[in-house]
């Protein structure tokens, strides 16, 4: 179980709590913690947690299997974040120089209205939850991201 959460834990701090649910049954939930440092990727998408109940046999059985499927999502949809807005950060830049290199040819109307649409374009393809479709492991209940219909 705890080889499974391994590579989460990398990225940020896990919360584990388990609790009785019924005469022999229990819930573990396994909470993704915010990480503290600036340069972190905060999405919400990235704290929804893995809830599963059970009775202890079954989630002998079962817990490793939901945790590797658990990690894995969590892990594609961070690396997903980071590269949805590293190149979103070159086709700024590069938006930016072709302005520039207009405004020296041409007049400084076009130039500007050049940087307004590639900033306009780069702001709607912000990296938020409304944003992206990431489908939820098959045993999360709801969406992982904002509006992004279930299959």
């Amino acid at each position: 179980m705890f080889q499974e959460l391994m590579l989460l834990l990398a990225q940020r701090t896990l919360l584990l709590m388990l609790s009785r649910v019924g005469a022999d049954e229990m819930r573990i939930n396994v909470i993704p913690q915010r990480v503290k440092s600036p340069d972190a990727d905060q999405n919400d998408a990235l704290l929804i947690p893995l809830s599963i109940s059970g009775t202890p046999r079954e989630l002998d059985e079962a817990l490793p299997a939901h945790l590797v499927e658990f990690v894995g999502a969590h892990l594609g949809l961070s690396s997903t974040l980071k590269s949805v807005k590293e190149k979103m950060d070159v086709a700024t830049k590069a938006a930016r120089e072709a302005a520039r290199k207009t405004s020296a040819t041409k007049s400084p109307t076009v130039a500007s209205e050049v940087l307004s649409s590639a900033e306009t374009v780069a702001a709607a393809a912000q990296p938020d939850a409304s944003g992206l479709t990431v489908a939820p492991p098959e045993h999360l209940s709801g969406n992982l991201v904002g509006d992004a219909p279930t299959k």
